[in-house]
């Protein structure tokens, strides 16, 4: 027996099988075209960077060959490919291609088709950008569509560096991306949301349907009249001057309705209230996790002011004064300054001046008289700092959903799923993600490539959530990483415990035969919640 080859599969034959089983290369070749001359076609090059990009070994767009060298690709792709294939320059090609043919509009259509074949729930969709900082030179690109790479204003806070900016509308259910539009790297998120909220009311017919729910910059008045036309639910701005009187409202009243089944939250209030014209209502929010910061914050504020009123008064102390008055005046003049502390005992020490050296003789009148002020006791405005926190520690939700349409606590629950979206985000910045290969020299590639990098977030939200319904319906679980049984598992983390699957092709008499190592009971197990084509791939016979 000769061993001629030893492939690794892992996990990548769940993402190859997924990919396949959503259609998504016949979608894109068809969309785009095929020529007779390629050896790899367009959609294979994309299914590639997505295999890669979900590889988690960071190895950038450039390296997809070498990613390839011990992978089985006639198993990932068809037979007759091989990893050499996957070079830069056919790479490069295709996101040239998808940028010519509107990589935004492929991926919006590769989208719509997924989540109709996979029934995912588009009601309640989740609004959110980032930027993406980017490194070294890039050239002038022709392409009239192609995004600005400027500097901006940097999420990843290195305005150092520039960027350009992803925009996504994600669903709620399993997050995954609907939409993606890559914008000039000085875009302002206000002007984003605003584009896409009228252009949700112009092209979706279907959007009367859902909510939209996003953070506070879609909440303003340049946006207000398109906000008349669909159901949001948003955080309104704190600088809003109504959203810190309704806050002090709420304090005032002091009827909160207590919240037990979502972490951050403690209580809540609610007000109807008419605002850019718009009827609302609006959710004053108690956040435990506000209140656990602005506590921190506001001690180490109060601490950094008793010392320096502890510098202050050792000054003041050391001062005399011509009258009584003068030195009452210095006192309340430095105390009005104190925002956490106040003074409680004060004394006045008299100071005669005689004329002369020694003790003065009796019945001697002083030449002056100077006076000198004491603090004996410095307290906390105890009143004023727990009113503080409880108005630091409360932020508004609004929405103009019917009472029908949303329960206040549903609200409250739906806005706090917008973390899914951001979720995504730490995804695509992940340094095992192909963010890095950001080292595209075309403007019109690296937005190619991040729409690319956001389809790959697309098969990662659907295949994690395929994992999970399967789980859920046999009522088996799988172990997390300190090895407890749950039910919903990370992808990520069942990736990892993929690792370690090898395909060994061997030659006997002529013959060659395929040994499979490493699939273990665990990873059988895992490979029984996905459908026969990924199975099939690792050879597992499912009748």
């Amino acid at each position: 027996m000769k061993i001629l080859k030893a492939d690794d599969l892992d996990h990548h034959g769940i993402v190859a099988g997924t990919i396949d089983e959503l259609n998504i290369v016949e979608m894109i070749d068809s969309l785009v075209g095929v020529s007779e001359d390629e050896k790899i076609t367009t959609g294979e090059a994309i299914k590639a960077m997505i295999i890669n990009g979900l590889g988690f070994t960071n190895k950038p767009l450039s390296l997809t060959p070498q990613f390839f060298e011990n992978c089985p690709v006639e198993i990932l792709f068809r037979e007759g490919v091989e990893a050499s294939d996957f070079n830069r320059f056919k790479l490069g090609r295709a996101l040239d291609k998808i940028h010519e043919h509107k990589s935004e509009n492929i991926f919006a259509y590769l989208a719509g088709k997924v989540i109709e074949q996979e029934k995912v729930e588009s009601k309640y969709c989740h609004l959110d950008t980032t930027s993406m900082s980017v490194t070294g030179k890039y050239y002038e690109d022709s392409d009239e569509r192609a995004v600005n790479i400027t500097y901006g204003h940097s999420k990843d806070h290195r305005p150092d560096l520039k960027q350009i900016v992803l925009e996504t509308l994600v669903t709620q259910d399993g997050g995954v991306p609907l939409i993606c539009k890559v914008w000039d790297g000085n875009a302002s998120d206000d002007k984003i949301f605003k584009d896409r909220v009228k252009s949700l009311i112009e092209n979706c017919s279907d959007w009367d349907d859902k909510i939209l729910i996003a953070d506070s910059k879609l909440y303003s008045e340049k946006n207000a009249e398109n906000l008349k036309h669909l159901t949001y639910i948003t955080r309104i701005p704190e600088t809003i001057k109504l959203t810190n009187d309704v806050i002090e409202m709420a304090v005032l009243k002091d009827k909160w309705t207590a919240v037990s089944k979502i972490d951050d939250l403690k209580k809540y209030q609610e007000f109807k209230i008419e605002h850019y014209s718009i009827e609302q209502r609006w959710c004053v929010v108690y956040s435990k996790k506000k209140e656990e910061q602005y506590k921190e914050t506001q001690s180490r504020k109060i601490k950094k002011e008793a010392e320096a009123i502890s510098a202050e008064l050792k000054h003041l102390q050391a001062e005399r004064f011509s009258c009584e008055k003068d030195g009452y005046k210095a006192l309340e003049e430095r105390s009005r300054k104190w925002k956490y502390h106040e003074y409680s005992t004060k004394e006045l020490i008299i100071h005669n001046k005689y004329k002369g050296v020694g003790k003065p003789k009796k019945d001697v009148e002083p030449q002056k008289i100077l006076y000198q002020i004491l603090v004996k006791g410095i307290r906390k405005k105890e009143e004023l700092i727990s009113k503080e926190v409880v108005l630091n520690s409360c932020y508004v939700i609004g929405t103009n959903a019917s009472d029908e349409q949303s329960t206040s606590l549903e609200i409250l629950n739906h806005y706090k799923e917008q973390q899914k979206v951001e979720r995504g985000y730490r995804f695509l910045k992940d340094p095992l993600f192909f963010v890095s290969s950001l080292f595209l020299k075309k403007p019109s590639r690296i937005q190619g490539l991040l729409v690319v990098m956001t389809l790959a977030l697309l098969v990662y939200a659907i295949t994690e959530r395929k994992l999970r319904q399967a789980i859920k319906a046999a009522q088996e679980t799988l172990p997390n990483q300190i090895n407890k049984p749950v039910k919903n598992p990370t992808l990520r983390w069942v990736f990892q415990m993929m690792s370690g699957i090898k395909r060994i092709t061997v030659e006997t008499n002529n013959i060659i035969e395929y040994i499979w190592l490493g699939l273990t009971e665990i990873r059988l197990k895992i490979l029984s919640f996905f459908g026969k084509g990924v199975q099939s791939l690792y050879s597992i016979n499912t009748g």
